[in-house]
């Protein structure tokens, strides 16, 4: 496992990187090698507050927590990451794996809409490129609960489209697919 630890408005200490490290060690049953991870500390007045995000064969998951001590914050966020992937392992029990796995490229761009007065065309002011596997709709809305996010880009896994699920406001999730017109 690689662990990346940045101490953010406070002195790096080795006790809490090893405390951080220990602590981690325990996620090893639940995901396969290789696994990477990366663990921001950070200390805003009397705020302790521990972010660890873990990616590992395809899958991202991030927590934070807060807390009066940073021992404790640690604590939390690796009880809290343990629940998600405790939660992940029994949910991919329940499904088969696919025997092909394609996984497509996808370009994320973000862009600056100027004023509407000057009326010109939107400008790309971020670009990322990421690889998407196919899966199917419930391991999509597991994946995008995993990494806090509203919507998820994903391939189906059994027809190979396109697909993105989003969270409504109402709490409940929205599927677009594309049309077989």
């Amino acid at each position: 496992m690689q662990i990346t630890t940045t101490f953010r408005h406070m002195e790096p200490s080795d006790a809490l990187k090893g405390y951080a490290e220990e602590k981690l060690e325990r996620i090893k049953k639940y995901i396969d090698e290789p696994i990477l991870s990366q663990v921001f500390l950070t200390v805003e007045k009397i705020r302790h507050i521990a972010e660890v995000t873990i990616t590992a064969k395809g899958v991202t998951i991030k927590a934070a927590e807060e807390t009066n001590d940073m021992y404790s914050a640690l604590d939390a966020v690796v009880d809290k990451i343990e629940r998600q992937l405790r939660r992940y392992k029994e949910r991919l029990k329940e499904h088969k794996p696919s025997e092909v796995v394609r996984e497509r490229k996808v370009v994320k761009s973000v862009v600056e809409a100027e004023s509407i007065e000057q009326r010109k065309e939107p400008v790309v002011i971020r670009s990322k490129t990421f690889s998407i596997k196919p899966m199917s709709v419930e391991e999509a809305v597991m994946q995008m609960d995993l990494l806090h996010k509203d919507f998820l880009v994903f391939t189906d896994a059994g027809t190979e489209n396109i697909n993105v699920i989003y969270r409504r406001k109402d709490g409940n999730y929205g599927l677009i697919e594309p049309s077989k017109a």
